[in-house]
């Protein structure tokens, strides 16, 4: 119980220290009351002892209260030395085999153009599978650059423009760990449907912090052809189930709506609090 809970601990250790004074106070009212030097020159450094313990844990007690349990779970130093290993082992092998693959490729070549296409993505989704496992402590905002370091050279390429408005505010601290992780995953998977299906011009990645609310909300729109009339969650695949799924995890909800302008937004919206129920939208 204690060496999970500091703030116990230290609360323990001070009520401890508390008793030790007032019976350090009694035995030194009798030495002295005995008159001997020697029981006096103990008395004076038991004292001594007694202040000096007293004035670390007063020390360290404004700290330890507020200490708080972490939102995620931490891995060990082993557990991360082996994901880099094998994110870079992948970054080096398998990413060096896709890009000498493409080499041999001509996009002039309307056979080849199309194995092209999907060599790219394989190696635009290996960089980004390499990118999570090497970031495992990021806060969304981070996980969100680094997805945006990716996707938006190749979004342009298609002719898709890409609009970012990720507003963090001081005061309020973004999702981390592994609901960061889950959300950047949505994310990713909402880019990658408006690059290979919506025919879109122009996406938007905007997070705001609604503290009125309590909540955070993340939205991936665009400005293609939209949702079907009859939107059925299982119509949809294995990457909409996948998204909801992730939205879970995270414990938030996920909508998927029809903005008035046209197109396709697809909006997570994440409590503050850990203790938010999972949901999602019907």
């Amino acid at each position: 119980m204690f060496r999970t809970h500091p703030p116990r601990f230290a609360l323990a250790s001070v009520a401890i220290w508390s008793a030790l004074c007032l019976l350090t106070l009694v035995i030194v009212w009798r030495c002295w009351s005995q008159s001997t030097p020697s029981l006096r020159y103990l008395s004076i450094i038991e004292i001594a002892l007694t202040v000096s313990l007293g004035a670390l844990l007063w020390m360290h007690l404004p700290r330890a209260l507020q200490w708080q349990p972490r939102r995620s779970v931490r891995p060990s130093p082993e557990l991360q030395a082996e994901r880099k290993r094998i994110a870079r082992d992948l970054h080096d092998h398998v990413g060096s085999q896709l890009v000498g693959a493409m080499a041999l490729l001509d996009a002039a070549v309307p056979a080849q153009a199309q194995a092209l296409r999907a060599l790219e993505q394989c190696l635009l989704d290996l960089r980004l599978v390499v990118d999570s496992m090497d970031g495992n402590d990021e806060s969304l905002p981070e996980r969100l650059a680094r997805l945006r370091h990716r996707m938006q050279p190749v979004l342009e390429r298609q002719g898709i423009q890409v609009v970012w408005d990720v507003d963090c505010p001081s005061d309020a601290t973004p999702p981390g760990g592994e609901r960061a992780a889950h959300l950047a995953c949505i994310a990713q998977e909402a880019l990658s449907n408006v690059l290979q299906h919506s025919g879109a011009t122009q996406v938007q990645v905007r997070m705001v912090h609604v503290p009125d609310r309590g909540h955070w909300q993340l939205d991936i729109s665009d400005n293609g052809t939209g949702l079907p009339t009859e939107l059925a969650w299982s119509s949809w695949g294995r990457g909409l189930t996948g998204m909801q799924e992730r939205a879970k995890l995270a414990r938030g909800r996920l909508h998927l709506l029809r903005p008035q302008r046209g197109g396709t937004c697809v909006r997570i919206v994440l409590p503050c609090a850990d203790s938010a129920s999972p949901g999602h939208s019907p």
